[in-house]
This record gives structure tokens, sequence and C-alpha cells, in this order.
């Protein structure tokens, strides 16, 4: 283990992160509300940490193997989320205990959209502001813009981007190198963000709410500046342009990538990942709109159609904002929109969930089970489009969805254990292992009822869900700390 490395980057990408202070003090600035201290403040704090934790150490330059990129990542979230909630911990508005504000922090960083948080609509403009930039910047990930900025500081990359996105698509580059890859997504990103930012402007949200919201979208994130989040501004025209954006950020962005530098959107027809995401959605949205429409949940068929639609694809990708208090619906929708945010959106998005190529290997890897229940002695290879998968992914993508259930249940129990009902526990830990935001039961309109012990845990969930587990697992292996 190379401590020594270890901690020159965590002190680089803390002192990094400390200038994500400054656009908030500026917001404060535009509105007067004198809220820029708490910022300022926890610029200094972040920055002096990070130069503590770097400069003893700045002339250290052995490589950064695997395991290392392992520990970085994991520390260095768990400390974005201490650094993060400091502002919420220190200003004056809104009173947030440390817990709280951990909790906050935790969930913008990650993008899971669950709050703590109240009366947002009469915030000061800052807190808000800051808490959607917080979805913006973990949306794509900020390791991922540290590896395009540290090979200019002699910091490799390759080892820090395998541990942010484990996935069986994980070693695929857009560009040669590792560096032009994050940029190249990055510039993606911030397309697509000025994209959505017009399109809320053009549907008649004011520029800071735009801008807001077009971070949480994008973000799949879920964030809103007002409590009836989108459903506050009552207009089908914003509902679409939400509607459009959230399932354009579910997408895999290499295919949003490949799309701009070809020209073309061919590959998005070839790809099974693409395919079946659209498939998911199609075939859920039809459901919730037609049972919202039998059961007359909705007097007007207009209603039932973009409320079904916008709640069927917020939910699905792990979004979370809301339309209408979709947890009062009729029958099984509620869980179905909740069971849905298991597959989530695709690989290489910044949606969460299992996402929807592990489900796809899953569902492909059954039915060749089935058949060779029939045919025993049949190879019968798992494919992708026309591609073979080796069997090597479909090993690991098995023991992802193990190890995914196995947590799953152990959070359920420690959550029920706090004094939770089975439905707010359920949901509780699906809000938040699956990065989604919302959920049932007491959990609905947020987290904010529950006791300390039980946000502790939806912290913990929220980070194994950002990381997809293995990163935050495989630190408490005995294999990791040999050699």
């Amino acid at each position: 283990m190379n401590r020594l490395v270890v901690q020159r980057i965590l002190g680089l990408l803390l002192m990094m992160f400390s200038i994500s202070m400054v656009p908030p003090v500026i917001v404060d600035l535009i509105y007067q509300e004198q809220l820029w201290m708490p910022f300022v403040d926890s610029f200094g704090l972040t920055l002096f940490t990070g130069l503590l934790l770097w400069y003893p150490v700045r002339d250290s330059q052995k490589d950064l193997r695997l395991r290392d990129g392992f520990l970085v990542v994991a520390l260095f979230w768990a400390g974005l989320g201490m650094a993060g909630a400091l502002p919420l911990y220190l200003a004056d508005t809104p009173v947030m205990s440390f817990t709280d504000a951990v909790f906050e922090s935790v969930s913008g960083l990650t993008t899971t959209g669950a709050t703590v948080l109240s009366d947002l609509d009469t915030l000061p403009k800052a807190i808000l502001y800051y808490r959607q930039q917080m979805q913006w910047l973990g949306g794509m990930g900020i390791i991922v813009l540290a590896v395009a900025v540290l090979p200019m500081l002699g910091v490799g990359g390759m080892q820090l981007l395998r541990a942010e996105t484990p996935g069986p698509v994980k070693d695929s580059k857009l560009t040669p190198r590792i560096a032009e890859t994050a940029k190249s997504l990055w510039y993606v990103y911030v397309a697509f963000t000025l994209l959505c930012l017009f399109g809320y402007l053009f549907a008649g949200m004011s520029l800071f709410d735009a801008l807001c919201h077009a971070f949480s979208t994008v973000a799949i994130g879920g964030f809103s500046t007002h409590d009836l989040s989108i459903g506050y501004f009552d207009s089908p025209a914003i509902d679409m342009v939400a509607i459009v954006f959230m399932f354009l950020a579910g997408i895999n962005f290499s295919l949003h990538f490949f799309a701009w530098r070809n020209l073309s959107i061919r590959h998005y027809a070839q790809d099974p990942e693409f395919k079946a995401y659209g498939f998911m959605l199609l075939i859920l949205s039809a459901i919730v709109i037609g049972t919202l429409s039998i059961l007359g949940t909705y007097t007007n068929a207009n209603d039932s159609f973009i409320n079904g639609l916008f709640q069927a694809v917020s939910i699905a990708t792990t979004t979370g904002f809301t339309t209408a208090n979709y947890a009062a619906w009729p029958g099984a929708l509620p869980v179905l929109l909740i069971l849905a945010s298991f597959v989530g959106g695709s690989a290489g998005s910044t949606a969460g969930g299992i996402k929807v190529i592990r489900c796809l290997l899953i569902a492909k890897q059954g039915l060749r089970e089935i058949i060779r229940l029939i045919h025993p002695n049949a190879e019968i290879p798992v494919k992708l489009g026309r591609n073979a998968v080796p069997f090597r992914i479909v090993d690991a993508v098995w023991g992802f969805f193990s190890v995914y259930i196995v947590v799953f249940g152990f959070m359920l129990l420690a959550m029920m254990a706090t004094g939770l009902d089975q439905v707010t526990a359920f949901s509780a830990v699906a809000a938040t292992l699956n990065n989604l935001g919302p959920g049932l039961g007491e959990v609905a309109a947020g987290f904010m009822t529950l006791g300390d012990t039980a946000k502790w845990i939806a912290i913990f969930g929220m980070l194994l869900g950002r990381l997809e587990i293995f990163t935050l697992l495989v630190l408490i292996t005995p294999t990791f700390w040999r050699g």
C-alpha cells in the first residue's frame, strides 16, 4: 500500500473540492442574503486540510496501484461528505445538526436526492444553489474530473477511474488516453446541462430555478428548490423538458459521446443496453398510465398521462423528482415504481440502481439455464447483440447481484431495528442504496422524521450505492490489505 501517494492525492482532491465553496458566495452576494461567511469558512477549512495532507508528501512520485485507487476513492467520498457538510452545519439558516448536515451533503454528492430539509421555498438562495451544485459535481464524479486534471500534476488516472466506475464495461475507453476520456465525458455532461438549462428557461422557469434544476436533472439527482419539486411549477412544458433530459441522462454517456463525435445516432440502435432501457421505460410508463386511467385517479386524461409518464421515468431512472404524491397512488403502483429503481439506468450514466446491463445479463443467463434443462449438453453462450459475453463477466454480475441483495437484507434489518415499520424501512433502504431519494411511508416526503441511527445507516447506503458496493466492501477483505 502506497500510503504517501494516497495521502498526496487525497490532499490534492480536497483542495480542488474547496473551490466548490466559491460559487455559493457569489450567489449570496447577488441576492444579498448575508450568508456568505459559512462558505468562506468552509472553503478555508477544506483548503487547509487538503494542504496539510498534501504538503508533507508533495514529492512522493510512486505509481498509483489499483488497490490504492480503491482506497483513494473510498476515503475521498467519505471525506467529501464531511467537507460538503461544513457550510450546512455552520450556517444559521437552516439550523442543522451534524448528522443532518452530513446526510444532506452525502445525499447531494451521491445524487440520491433524499433530504432532511423542509420549507425549501423559504431557504436562502445560496443554500439552495449549493445543494444543486453538489449533485451536479457528484453526478459525473469528482474523481473523473480529477482524472482529467491530475495528470498535469503527475498523477496517473486509470486506477482512479476503474475504482470510481466498477462494472462490466469499466475498462472501455472512449479515447486512447484516460485524461482525454474524462474530458470527453465532461464535455458531453456540460453540453447536456446547458441544453437542459435552456429548455427549462424556454418552458417558463426563472434563471435561478432553471440552473438549479438543470444541475439536478442531468445529474439524476432529484434535489429541488421547492418543497413540491417539479410539481411546484404546474407546467406540462416543464414536465416534458424534465422527462426528456432524465431519459437522456439515464443513457450510457459514451453513446452520447460517440453520437456527438460521429454526428450519428446509429450507436443507440446498435446498443443492447439502450434498447432494453428504452423498452423497460416504455412498458413501465404504459402500466402506470393505464392503471391511473382505469382506476380514475385523475379526472383528466392528460393529467393521468403526464403524471404517470413523469413518475415512471423519474423513479425508474432514480432521479426522484415528483409532480404528484405517487406514494398515495392506488394499488401496487408505488411498490412497482420502487422496484423499478432497483434496475435504474444504464452503466456509464449518472443513474443509480443495479444498472440495466447487469439486469439484462442476469435475465439472459436465467434464460440460458432454463434452456440447458432441456438440452443439458448444449453450449449456449450469453450474448449482448452479436457478441458472446465472457463467463468471467457473467460471474461478476451474478456476484454483484448476490452481494447487492445480501447488503439490502442487512440494511433492511438494521433500519427495522431502529423502530421503523416494514414499508418505511424497505423503501428507505431502496431509496438510499439505489440513490433514488423519495420513498414510501414515513420517508415519502423526506428523511427528517428518522432518528440519527437510521440516518447514518442511510448515509452508508448512499455511499455504497454511489460506489456500486464493491469499492467500499473490498476494503474490509483481508486480501486487500495483504502485500
